[in-house]
């Protein structure tokens, strides 16, 4: 049996009302177009997240201040002690979408009151195994269904969608080819 470092206890998300959102994402909202008005530099960032092997086949990354488990069920050789690598690309896919939706609602005056995002996506494993080299590795297809309630028409919300995927980062990393580079070192 594999033991893993304990999964720390989830944080949990305090309440906010409507009016606190809205005053949060007017003011960060502000706040990033006075910085990157003064100095375009600003809007540059640079995100670093590092990981380690743990057990079987989990990994134990650590993302600024916060730390997280990804591991693999167990047909695919793992403690399924956490969510999948897939499972997190889809989770930040949908919690990016939920940033940007907030974010252009509420500068589009658009009234969202709760939003929910399901996500399917297919991926054929005969890459991951070797079997077939012709078929893609990752996500073949990813199908979002967004749940908006409030009172705006459908004609509204689909301009709000148009805008969210104009603008949402990990949608771009989804849709795109990002460029990626790696050197492999020994210690």
């Amino acid at each position: 049996m594999t033991l893993l470092t304990a999964p720390s206890v989830s944080p949990s998300v305090p309440e906010v009302s409507a009016d606190e959102r809205a005053a949060r994402l007017i003011e960060a909202g502000s706040a990033w177009g006075a910085r990157i008005g003064a100095d375009p530099t600003t809007a540059q960032l640079t995100y670093r997240v590092s990981g380690e092997g743990e057990g079987s086949v989990a990994s134990s990354i650590r993302a600024g201040k916060h730390t997280f488990l990804v591991d693999e069920p167990g047909a695919l050789a793992g403690d399924d002690v956490a969510a999948s690598p897939v499972e997190y690309a889809l989770g930040a896919l949908i919690s990016c979408q939920i940033v940007v939706y907030r974010l252009y609602a509420q500068g589009l005056g658009i009234q969202v009151d709760d939003i929910r995002i399901d996500a399917e996506a297919d991926l054929d494993a005969r890459r991951l195994f070797g079997i077939d080299e012709t078929v893609r590795a990752g996500f073949s297809d990813v199908r979002l269904t967004i749940t908006i309630t409030g009172s705006e028409s459908e004609e509204r919300y689909q301009q709000l969608r148009d805008v969210v995927d104009a603008h949402c980062p990990v949608l771009d990393l989804f849709a795109n080819p990002t460029p990626v580079s790696a050197v492999v070192r020994s210690a």
